[in-house]
């Protein structure tokens, strides 16, 4: 599928708000090399007091942040500029979150590792038409991965709650909590 993606524009403030700090700056210097004007936060409140201050036209909000949730960075920028493009970064998949980011105003949802080619499309996509897939998505192994991952989580890292939950003898789930994440 070839798709043309939107031009820039005028205005070329994009916002990022994620507190893995590495990844940030790492994100902002890809975004700038691709024509973006790149502001940063490590937090839901320093990302809200931008939104508020000075709303980009463009932003990129990790869901699940130290001090709170990514949503409510998103929800503070929609009600100051409407028009703006906005995607939802998370390692956490899932698809009531991405429904939940796509209602509050999100013009999209990607799941980490993101590169800053998938967050340009993203971002410059047509609201007609999706962007192109990933080069290089998550294989099964890791998407099955993630998923425990997230339930662990949610369970509040008890291992017997997330292996009930999960249908799964605890000692499995034990073995696969053990391991690295696949690729």
């Amino acid at each position: 599928m070839n798709m043309e993606p939107l031009e820039l524009g005028e205005d070329k403030s994009l916002l990022l708000v994620d507190d893995d700090e590495a990844f940030l700056r790492r994100l902002a210097k890809a975004m700038e090399k691709r024509g973006f004007d790149v502001e940063m936060a490590g937090s839901v409140a320093a990302g809200k007091a931008i939104s508020v201050a000075r709303p980009p036209a463009y932003a990129v909000v990790d869901l699940r942040l130290e001090d709170g949730n990514g949503l409510d960075v998103v929800e503070s920028l929609r009600a100051r500029r409407p028009e703006s493009r906005i995607v939802v970064l998370t390692g956490y998949g899932a698809i009531a979150t991405a429904v939940a980011a796509v209602k509050i105003g999100a013009t999209d949802y990607l799941s980490k590792p993101a590169d800053a080619n998938d967050v340009t499309n993203a971002l410059l996509a047509r609201q007609d038409e999706l962007p192109p897939p990933p080069e290089n998505p998550m294989s099964a192994d890791r998407v099955r991965w993630e998923h425990i991952q997230r339930v662990y989580e949610l369970c509040d890292r008890n291992v017997s709650e997330t292996a009930r939950r999960l249908s799964m003898h605890r000692r499995t789930l034990q073995r696969i909590l053990a391991k690295r994440s696949p690729r």
